[in-house]
């Protein structure tokens, strides 16, 4: 086919590579139309090899989205599209994670940490204990964010410590930090041949290093985690060139966008007005809001981030942000750990056939509780089975802890920074479910926008990779994205109803994993006063034996 056919059909082509949790993938849209012409996607591997230890291997990942770009031209070309219509390519990517890697070799010194990741929990006791305040947000006013593993800097810290291939690295100047989207790019342009080592503002401000009103990384925070200027990337715009593709495939085309993936879902959204909202239902539940070229600080576990930048010399845009750990995440956790499901869709039809008034309460704090709370000693707890319970009413408080979590965001927002909003954008895989969708709406009292087009957090790369300069193919203006609306079914009295359940359930959840050890010392000391100190010894093994033996039984 003549290469001026297939432009005049379609126009200019940007690419998206979607790096998420779960999968990675590569869409190819119309910039003329933001009409997705192919995509291709595979899923990633994810590793526990500890009690709260979250791992990926980061050489998967860059194989996955080179697969997902070599399939994704096959797939163009069997359309008859030229591939090289595509102008330009946007990264989007889970935020957070961490990966070090040698810059000779070009090779991993270790696994990916992923976001989740809670192995830097005693790090920010540590940290906390060294300040006489003892203040979590001790760097909120530098950063936007509180002292959390879930952050960036407690991982790289880790690793700095913890892993001696790392340490040789460092002291042979070779040791690199990124991002998932840092990572990706370094690659992608080249890596030990010249690749650029660099990430945008928006990723950056998810790692507790940048300074959230010079955009740069800051001394005082990087001395207070003793991390390395030297091994970091050099922050940039959400929308410029950084390199170009290097390679058989797509060799050659700009890669122009990067955000993170919760920010590009806001841009996908067209949410470029201060006071538009959005939250993404994936793996976790992430709702941000846009405040313009406000930094708003929230004393109520919210979270500044930046939003976007449209290039190198235009102004940053601001977000407070409310971040919940697990949304889909809980439904898989039912469909591989407990087997309740044959997949994830399942839940609609099978939660559909409980009543509404469901009385039973699952607080999902597998890894704490993240936004409004940030309780790293919570735990997940289910209250209010009784013999009548099946796996129905599990499911259904399931799906509903997502639309409480997200109705917590609301409330903080509304109490901190005196907003309330008048409807709520959505996106995420989890938007499918037309029933969840309807308790979102119930349980928040606000009507849920859900776009047709689905895929809002690749269509926000493309549109900051189409629109830097030196490409402009994107008009963001012309970019119209239709839409469904679900709208509040129930009265206020019920939804308050049921949203008093669920703070009780939160009550039940927090400080659980503190008591439990607190029983364990209590139990020790009563045996050691009832025994005496020769007995206690004696006692104590017998019981460690038993222990044992159990196990085998």
């Amino acid at each position: 086919m003549n290469k001026n056919d297939s432009m005049s059909r379609y126009g200019p082509l940007v690419g998206a590579i979607d790096e998420g949790t779960s999968s990675a993938r590569f869409l190819v849209f119309a910039a003329e139309t933001a009409e997705i012409l192919t995509y291709h996607q595979i899923p990633i591997i994810t590793f526990y090899p500890k009690e709260g230890w979250v791992e990926q291997d980061p050489m998967e990942i860059l194989n996955a989205v080179k697969e997902c770009l070599r399939q994704t031209v096959f797939n163009l070309q069997q359309l008859t599209i030229d591939p090289t219509d595509i102008v330009a390519i946007g990264v989007t990517n889970q935020r957070e994670t961490t990966i070090v890697w040698n810059s000779v070799t070009g090779k991993p010194l270790y696994n990916a940490i992923v976001w989740m990741d809670m192995r830097t929990t005693s790090m920010v006791d540590e940290m906390l204990d060294r300040l006489k305040t003892k203040n979590k947000n001790y760097l909120k006013s530098l950063c936007g964010l509180p002292i959390n593993h879930y952050f960036s800097a407690l991982k790289l810290k880790w690793l700095l410590q913890n892993i001696p291939e790392i340490q040789e690295a460092l002291a042979n100047e070779q040791c690199m930090f990124g991002t998932v989207d840092t990572w990706l790019i370094w690659n992608l342009t080249g890596g030990v041949n010249g690749g650029v080592h660099t990430t945008d503002v928006t990723n950056a401000s998810r790692t507790m290093l940048m300074n959230i009103r010079t955009l740069k990384w800051d001394p005082r925070l990087l001395s207070f985690f003793e991390i390395p200027l030297s091994i970091l990337p050099q922050i940039r715009s959400s929308s410029e060139i950084y390199g170009y593709i290097q390679g058989n495939i797509l060799h050659g085309v700009p890669i122009s966008g990067c955000l993170g993936d919760q920010q590009s879902a806001l841009v996908g959204q067209l949410c470029f007005q201060k006071g538009q909202a959005k939250s993404t239902y994936g793996t976790g539940c992430f709702l941000l809001y846009n405040t313009g070229s406000a930094i708003v600080e929230s004393s109520r576990g919210l979270l500044t981030t930046v939003a976007y930048q449209f290039g190198p010399n235009a102004p940053p845009t601001y977000a407070l942000e409310g971040s919940i750990a697990f949304a889909g995440a809980i439904i898989n956790w039912l469909r591989d750990n407990l087997g309740m499901l044959s997949s994830a869709e399942e839940s609609e039809v099978i939660a559909g056939k409980v009543s509404v008034d469901n009385h039973i309460t699952f607080v999902p704090a597998f890894s704490g509780l993240y936004a409004p709370y940030w309780k790293k000693d919570a735990r997940s707890v289910i209250c209010g089975l009784t013999e009548r319970s099946t796996k129905a009413h599990i499911i259904k408080a399931a799906l509903q802890s997502v639309c409480f979590q997200v109705k917590d965001i609301l409330e903080t927002m509304k109490n901190d920074a005196g907003i309330t909003l008048s409807k709520l954008l959505v996106d995420g895989g989890m938007i499918n479910n037309n029933l969840l969708m309807q308790m979102q709406a119930d349980i928040a009292g606000i009507p849920k926008v859900r776009p047709i087009i689905a895929e809002t957090t690749a269509l926000g790369a493309a549109i900051v990779a189409g629109s830097a300069e030196g490409i402009r193919k994107w008009n963001i203006k012309d970019s119209f994205i239709p839409t469904d609306v679900f709208l509040p079914s129930i009265t206020e009295d019920e939804s308050n109803i049921l949203y008093s359940q669920w703070k009780k359930g939160i009550k039940r959840s927090i400080g659980w994993s503190r008591a439990i050890e607190t029983d364990d010392d209590d139990f020790m000391k009563y045996m050691h006063k009832i025994t005496g100190p020769g007995l206690f010894i004696i006692s104590t093994m017998i019981l460690l034996v038993l222990a044992k033996y159990r196990s085998f039984i």
